[in-house]
């Protein structure tokens, strides 16, 4: 009997999902709780270091998340192998985006040698916070090799249906980032105070402790091979092909509107890492359902069920909604012990003027992030690419046409980040329903076995 007819989503579905979310919630949220961590610590030491972590935080990120297709097209094809029944093919695609989120690591860490100069520069750093900011970009890019290959095999056990595993370490790894952060910013004993650096410094090292226990997981779980197909090189770089100019339009895009806030001031620029560290806390917890709509839609794909992929995919958008509602309803609740935790006080005035907007975008990201997570489990990728750069085309005119002078431009800078939601969130969604004739959810229908 196939595995996908006794699939436990099939007489369970909501429970099945949350029981795979769940897990998923928690890891997705310890990297930005970490991130808020980091940020209450660094705002004690005024709004340039704050400002300065901002900028290193987002230029990272433009280069993480440059290769973060290889995450993705991993756990499409071991999730789709999986359906199939294909279990050697699932630890052969692993050990292939292992071995290449390896050499995109160690790229970037040797970029680390020239670039981030580049990087604070092109930031909009002020010259109060370029400095530090440059200094936080070369020691974060340390950790590039550890931060791929984890979030590679993150993927591949995602794809297996197993989110448990991602959990333990993602806990341990932010667990240890957090203990090391106290005496590393603010100086312990002998260790001297390294300020922002010192955050930077935390996070390299849990890291690459996280990265030595998940390889040990990767070893039994799928297992690890040298068995390199040619075929295989292809299918992921295929797929990197339209998800490199996805993730880095993304990218690109967050990255110009924390621009456009350092530009407006020093106050503006601490009021927006502020708030992007806590919009990213809750965007990457609706994202969870992302997560999961992509393994269940893809094993379901796999298995050519497409009834059964369609249903997956509506019930993970629906919980994902209702998710986002939520939290933006308690992001509003929040407000002051938001401002007194996050907020330095000669930026309070700037971050209540679009704190509103930014609760808002709460919902239109939980669309956006589960639908992704569907077109990605059907290797819907060109699909996203369009949507990403019709969104980001109208959205970026709209930062890049936004006067920093204004009192009002750091709202205008959120607003555009709302409208740039919402653009995606319509085109994940009309893919899907109605979709059309060449729609991957629609596509097989007539060669569904009975």
């Amino acid at each position: 009997m196939n595995a996908a007819t006794q699939h436990p989503f099939l007489t369970r579905p909501r429970r099945t999902v949350l029981a795979l979310t769940l897990p998923v919630v928690i890891s997705q949220i310890a990297e930005p709780l970490t991130g808020l961590v980091d940020t209450a610590f660094v705002a004690r030491l005024g709004a340039p270091p704050l400002a300065a972590l901002g900028v290193g935080g987002a230029a990272i990120s433009l280069l993480l998340w440059l290769f973060y297709f290889l995450g993705i097209s991993t756990m499409t094809e071991v999730a789709q192998a999986l359906g199939r029944g294909q279990l050697m093919r699932a630890r052969e695609i692993a050990s292939l985006g292992l071995l290449l989120a390896g050499v995109a690591g160690t790229l970037m860490l040797l970029a680390g040698l020239i670039g981030p100069d580049l990087l604070a520069r092109f930031m909009g750093a002020a010259p109060e916070v370029h400095d530090l900011a440059v200094d936080y970009i070369r020691l974060r890019l340390l950790g590039a090799p550890a931060v791929l290959l984890t979030m590679v095999g993150f993927g591949a056990l995602r794809g297996l249906q197993d989110m448990r595993t991602p959990l333990r370490v993602a806990v341990v790894v932010n667990l240890i980032n957090i203990l090391l952060d106290l005496p590393l910013i603010y100086g312990v004993g002998p260790l001297p105070a390294l300020g922002v650096t010192g955050a930077a410094l935390a996070s390299v090292i849990a890291q690459y402790l996280g990265l030595a226990m998940l390889l040990r997981h990767l070893r039994r779980r799928p297992g690890l091979c040298w068995h390199l197909d040619r075929h295989d090189i292809q299918v992921l770089l295929r797929a990197g092909r339209d998800l490199v100019v996805r993730s880095g339009l993304l990218t690109i895009f967050l990255m110009l509107s924390t621009r456009v806030a350092n530009q407006i001031g020093p106050e503006a620029g601490a009021a927006h890492q502020a708030m992007r560290t806590l919009w990213l806390f809750g965007s990457w917890l609706a994202d969870a359902f992302g997560t999961c709509a992509q393994s269940l839609v893809g094993f379901f794909f796999g298995a050519a069920q497409l009834r059964h992929a369609r249903r997956a995919a509506a019930v993970t958008i629906l919980q994902g909604l209702a998710t986002g509602v939520a939290l933006c309803l308690m992001s509003l609740l929040a407000t002051s012990l938001v401002l007194e935790a996050f907020v330095p006080p000669e930026a309070t005035a700037a971050f209540l003027s679009a704190w509103p907007v930014a609760a808002l975008t709460l919902p239109l990201a939980a669309l956006a992030f589960v639908s992704d997570g569907i077109h990605w489990g059907t290797g819907d990728y060109a699909w996203l690419r369009n949507g990403m750069i019709v969104s980001t085309a109208i959205a970026g005119a709209a930062l890049l046409l936004t006067d920093t002078s204004a009192p009002q431009a750091f709202l205008l800078v959120w607003l555009a980040l709302l409208l740039w939601l919402a653009i995606r969130s319509c085109f994940g969604l009309l893919r899907i329903w109605p979709g059309h004739a060449r729609a991957p959810l629609r596509h097989m229908r007539l060669t569904e076995p009975a």
